[in-house]
């Protein structure tokens, strides 16, 4: 559990997600291959590549690998994306201009203390060679203050994301050079104001995750979706001792705005991945694939919005999703492999649909399955609050993920 919420505080943004990852991977002796490069026929052992710095494929090829196992998440998240000329002076305060990624509950980042973080592009040897960097502003620098209830005339209106959802940073108390937040961030980071190309910045909750309820049974904090799979899959990857498969862990970008991106799910990328590991194609359409993201726990507040028969309850174990729809990637024969598997090493085992009526959303299975036609199912450990600045998960339904994937790699 320490290890997620170590990976829960440090992924402050995708990229952040993805260098964690990848020194986890290092430190156990994974090594790093390069995608312009050929491969040839690599040797049992551990590897891994990361064609973009906000998506990461790592791969154990066992001594005796006769299966294709693959285990996949997302490593971004709701959140707030600074935009281009982000400075906005007004009524004496400087604010920093932002808009929505992904669905995000907008309510729920008021009154936060927000950081900043992502990479930043600036010059490099020549145009076509800009040097990266990773920037993380350390503490909170900004915050979304609300409106108080006596000056609002509808307190359930919809929120005005362009008006309402502006952070206040400083006050305006400089010249116009001075008060800049790219030049903040340009000074913090040890490179020249002037020498900024471009960057992916965005807003974070800095809040840090807790362990809470009257038995410390939950765990509340911000990025658990998709942050729990992300960890969870890693663990298992590097835990596991593999010897019969090739077991894949597949971390994309940009789930939560479509997937619609070269280093997103609807990409070629993994499809190229696998074939260039795989030295028999037989062994792909043989293979298994886990398509693992969080799941709508049943709402106490709220029970009538779950299948009448079908409840997830957050603590009864990881959530296996489907959906008539194919919505969720999950059919019998696939389900029935996972549910075979928990009920044989006693792994405790939930079933979702979403109440009739109630479209519920779309992850990554559905798409990897229309370029890489193997079983696969959807899962997930079940939530509450998810899309939230902060959410809620039960620290057993993440052990019981684990002890799943890690089965799964080894079986």
């Amino acid at each position: 559990m320490n290890k997620l919420i170590d990976m829960l505080k440090n992924g402050k943004t995708q990229f952040h997600v993805v260098k964690e990852c990848a020194q986890s991977f290092s430190n156990n002796d994974f090594k790093m291959l390069d995608m312009s490069k050929d491969w040839g026929q690599l040797a049992p052992g551990k590897y891994m590549v990361q064609p973009f710095s906000s998506m990461l494929v790592a791969f154990v090829i066992g001594d005796n690998a006769k299966h294709l196992r693959v285990a996949m998440a997302h490593t971004d998240f709701p959140c707030l994306k600074l935009k281009p000329n982000p400075d906005i002076k007004k009524s004496g305060y400087l604010m920093a201009n932002v808009e929505p990624y992904g669905g995000l509950i907008t309510n729920t980042w008021f009154d936060r203390p927000l950081g900043l973080a992502g990479k930043i592009v600036a010059k490099g040897a020549n145009a076509f060679a800009p040097k990266t960097l990773l920037y993380d502003s350390e503490k909170p620098i900004c915050i979304i203050p609300n409106l108080a209830p006596h000056l609002k005339k509808d307190k359930n209106a919809d929120i005005d994301v362009q008006k309402e959802l502006i952070p206040l940073i400083s006050m305006a108390e400089g010249s116009s050079e001075t008060d800049k937040l790219l030049r903040y961030v340009a000074d913090n980071s040890g490179i020249s104001y002037d020498d900024i190309l471009d960057y992916d910045l965005y807003l974070y909750v800095y809040e840090e995750p807790q362990i809470l309820g009257m038995k410390d049974e939950f765990l509340s904090g911000a990025r658990i979706d998709n942050i729990s799979s992300v960890c969870a899959i890693t663990n298992a990857l590097i835990e596991s001792s593999i010897k019969d498969s090739i077991s894949v862990g597949v971390f994309f970008d940009n789930e939560e705005i479509g997937s619609r991106s070269k280093q997103g799910a609807d990409s070629t990328l993994l499809r190229d991945i696998i074939e260039r590991i795989v030295p028999d194609k037989n062994m792909i359409y043989e293979g298994f694939n886990i398509s693992c993201d969080v799941a709508h726990g049943l709402h106490p507040n709220y029970s009538e919005k779950s299948d009448v028969t079908n409840q997830i309850i957050l603590g009864k174990g990881v959530t296996l999703k489907t959906s008539a729809s194919q919505r969720y990637v999950t059919d019998s024969e696939a389900g029935a492999v996972i549910t075979a598997l928990c009920n044989e090493k006693n792994i405790k085992l939930q079933k979702q649909v979403n109440r009739s009526g109630m479209a519920g959303g779309q992850t990554l299975g559905p798409i990897v399955s229309s370029y890489l036609p193997i079983k696969s199912v959807d899962m997930g450990i079940p939530m509450l609050a998810m899309h939230s600045a902060r959410e809620l998960m039960h620290l057993k339904d993440y052990d019981y993920l684990v002890e799943l994937l890690k089965e799964y790699f080894t079986y």
